[in-house]
């Protein structure tokens, strides 16, 4: 396999005069803006409503765990549209899918403005899920056409900067717009959002996948490719751990609003701010990673993210059973799996999809999948735990272990890094 550093760069040559094996090379860092604009749509799609979860649920005269449910209802949908839009950028490229699922979030957004119920609102927020998962998706796919090893590890922790600025932003955005507009206007303005991106996707992206390197389409094609990742157990062993560490997130991203609001006594605002410094210290573990894969292999730091996560939910338990510390103690200990969890999260896809080169877009649809689903599954747990910090720390605590068996039973460590001449496990 060509190395990054071997690949010439082609970013000046017009689509239809590129190589036939070799895609095209923007600069690193205006490709991560452009793929972290795209994935960004998903965060704000399930974060900038946050703050507008207690309104929702009296306006639609709903419970919470119901309300709880329309963001279940995204990341099912992010979960199932992955399934689809991987195989099918394998098929026909990457370009052409990541438009039209952004196009289907954009329409989806604009129907919420008149949706009359919770289920007319739960179901569109399955459609929203739908097309934010091309971004997620053929984002992580665009990468691994372009980059292996430590290579897509460093790029994907340059995504996640951008894709970190998202749930930074988005619950502040959210609360403020509740300022001069009701809950329906903030998926108004994620509907201008979607559009300005199809725009922009439209003039600026280039394909990155050669019709020379696509896959055969069809149901068949599609379920074979499912079917060579399935006997990966080592891919499927690493897309679980990159599952249950989302799982954290996902555990505070659906319990946060709850806790801060009404276990604390916070407004929309305040509650928007706090989260979103939460997300800063996601932010920066996500750009700590590339220094430290300096000195240490993915595999290393995908495990000491880890542990450092089970520490910061072990941590949360015992604060809000014990109630020592009050607000910042959960704060600070929620912050601390935030942190972790951003050292781990870019090593576990790099290692995943580092696999799969041939069929990358397959490969990243069923790491997403696996995800968003266990986010889906994860958001209402928390809320039949009661939607505390208890609840959120158990939930966290409880995946962080199912992640470490994983790891113990895989054994990241020792496989043999693509694009790095060291060998397995290699570190500086």
């Amino acid at each position: 396999m060509t190395t990054t550093q071997e690949r010439p760069g082609a970013a000046d040559l017009p689509a239809a005069e590129l190589p036939t094996r070799e895609p095209a090379r923007p600069g690193t860092a205006r490709l991560a803006l452009l793929l972290g604009a795209f994935v960004a749509l998903g965060p704000l799609t399930i974060d900038m409503y946050l703050p507008a979860l207690p309104t929702i649920t009296d306006q639609l005269a709903t419970t919470s765990a119901t309300v709880q449910l329309t963001l279940t209802g995204t990341l099912v949908g992010l979960a199932l549209g992955q399934l689809v839009l991987g195989p099918l950028s394998d098929a026909l490229g990457r370009r052409g899918p990541l438009l039209a699922g952004t196009a289907l979030h954009v329409v989806a957004s604009l129907l919420v403005l008149v949706a009359p119920n919770i289920a007319v609102l739960g179901a569109l927020r399955v459609l929203q899920g739908v097309g934010t998962a091309a971004g997620a998706v053929i984002a992580l796919a665009i990468v691994r056409d372009l980059f292996d090893g430590r290579a897509a590890a460093t790029m994907l922790s340059r995504l996640f900067l951008v894709l970190g600025a998202a749930p930074v932003l988005a619950p502040t955005i959210g609360g403020e717009l509740l300022r001069f507009t009701s809950w329906r206007g903030i998926f108004a303005v994620l509907a201008a959002y979607g559009a300005v991106m199809v725009t922009v996707g439209w003039f600026f992206l280039r394909e990155t996948l050669p019709p020379a390197r696509r896959t055969s389409a069809g149901v068949r094609g599609t379920l074979g490719g499912y079917r060579a990742l399935f006997r990966d157990r080592t891919y499927l062993g690493l897309v679980l751990v990159a599952g249950l560490t989302m799982a954290g997130l996902f555990s505070y991203v659906s319990g946060s609003a709850f806790v801060y609001q009404e276990e604390f006594g916070l407004d929309e605002q305040q509650f928007g701010l706090l989260f979103g410094a939460g997300a800063v210290w996601l932010i920066a573990a996500t750009q700590l990673n590339p220094v430290l894969l300096r000195r240490w292999s993915p595999a290393h730091l995908l495990v000491a993210g880890t542990l450092a996560g089970l520490a910061g939910g072990a941590a949360l338990v015992g604060v809000s059973a014990t109630g020592t510390g009050g607000l910042w103690a959960v704060a600070g200990s929620l912050w601390a799996v935030l942190f972790a969890c951003g050292i781990a999260l870019p090593n576990a896809p790099a290692l995943a999809l580092s696999r799969h080169g041939d069929s990358a877009g397959t490969a990243a649809a069923l790491l997403g999948a696996i995800q968003f689903g266990v986010g889906a599954v994860v958001s209402p747990v928390v809320g039949l735990l009661g939607n505390d910090a208890l609840a959120i720390g158990s939930v966290i605590g409880t995946a962080l272990v199912l992640a470490l068996a994983v790891l113990a039973a895989v054994r990241p460590w020792r496989l043999p890094l693509p694009g790095d001449p060291r060998g397995p496990g290699a570190a500086s």
